[in-house]
């Protein structure tokens, strides 16, 4: 039998955790892909708006969920040291301080069409997309409140939960978008609204489900999670502010860095940024995974860490690293071998143009290969970091790895270098390497001195 603190033992729990937590973050990202698909067949401009108002709600959450992200670390560190007052204390700030963050951001989204407008939108699509805003901003507050309830669960071992109502919530989205945003089976034809209404009533079913299985679950009630919610803890909401809003940046500056190179590939062509969005697509889908890798090696390095287990905590460390990195060489393997089935899945060959997107993403997706790696270890790095409670060098680390290095480099292999698309994303590949270096360095420096 395995000792509790192998290699294999912790592959094993590792991936117990770690699986489900895969699969809700594909299912979290086949939403998109439906809304997309769905507006698609329903209007160009109306596509168009979507995409620019749901990429602008992406990155104002983003920014937002640092708070419920705190959770993780935090629940499972007082798990560890037994104390299940501060469990409920830290679950509860991190949803206070999601609520009043969805609150205080509401404005925005009322009054995105002058934002629209000055981001260079046309005023069709810059009208439309304040009607979907008006909407879909409403579910700021459900969207961070699951994203605390899902931080709780995982961080209690309950992530199959969360996975089974992700992928509900894909089936539930589809259905209402059938129905309102076409007018099928006499429903209204509501088009962009419709779209919006669905949105929002899959985040607040979502955080009803959860919140139902976290307060009543008989293994769970004895943390009393909705017990007085109301009343004010400010030592913890301190607590959950100081570790979160340092990760909310963080994935601000990880998230920009790729909105740039977008938008730096609009301004090369329009077969470069259809090949862009295509080859993307792919390798989000693979970073998915190491997502939610590094999701599960936050939850385990903190419990270690919280029950003073430096041996078990680097040994883990290691192993989380390993099964990353072994992924990360099967997509690199994928992307160098299969690009052409990978690209054709997304295109349909009959249509004008195909052939010099397929060309152009194939060559995107060798590049992809290059940063596959950098991605998948400044995200496990980042999990790790989390999980020992630092946050707020990483975050300056990533702002300089994406910022200062990543959207420059970009830039200049792009235009003075004369190196086009494939200078964009060599930026990119130079951006996370940077990153990847500069977080492993931090952790294990860190932990060698623990």
């Amino acid at each position: 039998m395995a000792h509790p603190l192998s290699p294999l033992a912790h592959a094993r729990a590792t991936l117990a955790l770690g699986l489900p937590l895969i699969g809700s973050h594909l299912a979290q990202m086949s939403l998109h892909v439906a809304d997309t698909v769905m507006m698609g067949w329903y209007g160009v401009t109306e596509l168009a708006a979507v995409v620019i108002a749901a990429s602008s709600f992406f990155v104002v959450f983003i920014l937002g969920s640092g708070f419920a992200q705190a959770v993780m670390p935090m629940v499972a560190a007082a798990l560890a040291e037994g104390d299940e007052a501060q469990v409920r204390r830290d679950t509860r700030m991190g949803m206070w301080l999601s609520l009043g963050y969805g609150l205080a951001v509401y404005p925005l989204f009322w009054w995105s069409g002058p934002v629209l407008l000055a981001l260079g939108q046309r005023p069709e699509v810059a009208a439309l997309g304040q009607d979907f805003l008006r909407i879909a901003g409403l579910g700021m507050i459900p969207a961070l409140l699951v994203m605390a309830l899902k931080s709780y669960l995982a961080a209690l071992n309950r992530t199959q939960v969360v996975l089974w109502v992700t992928i509900a919530a894909v089936g539930v989205n589809v259905a209402l978008n059938w129905f309102l945003i076409f007018g099928n089976g006499g429903a209204p034809e509501l088009g962009v609204r419709g779209a919006a209404i669905a949105s929002l009533s899959v985040q607040v079913l979502t955080f009803a489900a959860l919140a139902v299985y976290a307060g009543w679950l008989p293994d769970l009630r004895r943390f009393r999670l909705w017990q007085r919610f109301w009343r004010p803890d400010f030592p913890a909401l301190r607590g959950v502010f100081r570790l979160g809003w340092p990760i909310g940046v963080t994935g601000l500056a990880e998230s920009g860095l790729f909105q740039a190179s977008a938008l730096m590939m609009g301004w090369i062509g329009t077969v470069e940024l259809a090949a862009h969005g295509i080859a993307m697509e792919v390798a989000a889908l693979a970073f998915m995974v190491h997502l939610g890798l590094s999701n599960a090696i936050t939850v385990r390095t903190a419990h270690f860490a919280g029950a003073g287990d430096p041996v078990a905590l680097k040994r883990g460390a290691r192993v989380g690293i390993a099964l990353s990195a072994g992924f990360g060489i099967t997509m690199v393997v994928l992307f160098l071998v299969l690009p052409g089935p990978l690209v054709g899945l997304f295109l349909d060959e009959g249509k004008p143009g195909t052939d010099e997107i397929t060309a152009f993403a194939i060559t995107l997706l060798a590049l992809a290969a290059l940063f596959q790696m950098g991605d998948a270890m400044q995200v496990i790095a980042l999990g790790l970091l989390r999980g020992i409670k630092d946050t707020r060098v990483p975050m300056v680390m990533a702002a300089i790895s994406y910022w200062l290095i990543g959207i420059p480099s970009s830039y200049l292999l792009a235009f003075p270098l004369g190196l086009g698309g494939v200078g964009l994303w060599l930026g990119l590949v130079i951006g996370l390497a940077v990153a990847a270096g500069l977080l492993m360095a931090r952790f294990w420096l860190k932990v060698g001195r623990a």
